[in-house]
């Protein structure tokens, strides 16, 4: 797929591009790719600042003070999208039979491969999606049984227990927290949709953004985790423009390693 994939850079820094304006953009592609009148496109940008919001958010995850949502198709909940972060929206069709599992894998797995990189140890994490920087290790801490999840039932926040693709190679899932360390952070969300056989929506990745803007939500309606950007775990200025090529360079790799006749033509 890596030689057939294209990737759009639809602007960054002072041309950032508004989450309408993007958002149109998807769905023209989207009708392009259903009729397989363009290749498989990646988009990478930089927003606006903008709350969206999934079909499973919360009313109690929302901004209390007004301040106003987008509202999107895509699984998950609420987040937040502005300067500072990394939007990646592949529209991708996937082979038969469907299985967002397994795309949603690719996607965490090009973004553990970037952030190895950029010299930042990241992980899964059981029943949770996205990519995760683990809290420290409570030494002598009793795990919680109730909050155990049972990697065979993992869900995407969408509301369906869904099982893993036992092919995907890549990082082991640590274990849910249960007790056992600090709070894990989040570095990326992901949430997307499939329609026709093709994807929209996708990924943000936090590299420099001002973080206060996490503090109106309950990011992804999860309570006992925090947020993290690559700026504040490398402990160094990371921004959107040297995270660009790198994470580009590895959603090539993970489409292209998808047997055949995925993304078969």
């Amino acid at each position: 797929m890596s030689e057939n994939v294209r990737f759009v850079r639809m602007g960054i820094g002072e041309g950032s591009v508004p989450y309408e304006e993007a958002w149109a953009e998807q769905q023209r592609l989207h009708a392009l790719r259903v009729a397989d009148e363009i290749p498989d496109t990646v988009l990478l940008l930089e927003h606006l600042p903008v709350y969206t919001a999934g079909k499973r958010t919360n009313p109690e995850d929302r901004p209390l003070d007004g301040t106003p949502v987008v509202e999107v198709n895509r699984g998950g909940e609420i987040t937040w999208h502005g300067p500072g972060q990394l939007i990646g929206y592949p529209i991708v069709k996937l082979p038969d039979p469907i299985d967002v599992v397994a795309y949603v894998r690719r996607l965490e797995e090009a973004l553990i491969r970037s952030c190895a990189d950029f010299g930042l140890e990241t992980t899964r994490v059981e029943g949770r999606s996205g990519v995760w920087v683990l809290g420290e290790t409570i030494p002598d801490a009793v795990v919680d049984p109730s909050q155990v999840v049972e990697i065979g039932k993992l869900t995407l926040r969408m509301g369906l227990p869904l099982g893993i693709d036992p092919r995907l190679a890549g990082p082991e899932y640590a274990p849910s927290n249960a007790g056992q360390r600090g709070d894990d952070r989040k570095l990326a969300a992901i949430g997307v949709r499939v329609a026709r056989g093709v994807t929209m929506h996708g990924f943000a990745l936090n590299c420099n953004p001002d973080m206060t803007w996490f503090d109106r939500i309950v990011p992804c309606g999860i309570r006992d985790a925090g947020v993290a950007s690559v700026t504040s775990e490398l402990g160094r200025d990371f921004g959107v423009g040297e995270a660009l090529p790198v994470v580009e360079k590895h959603l090539g790799e993970v489409f292209a390693e998808l047997p055949e006749p995925a993304f078969a033509r």
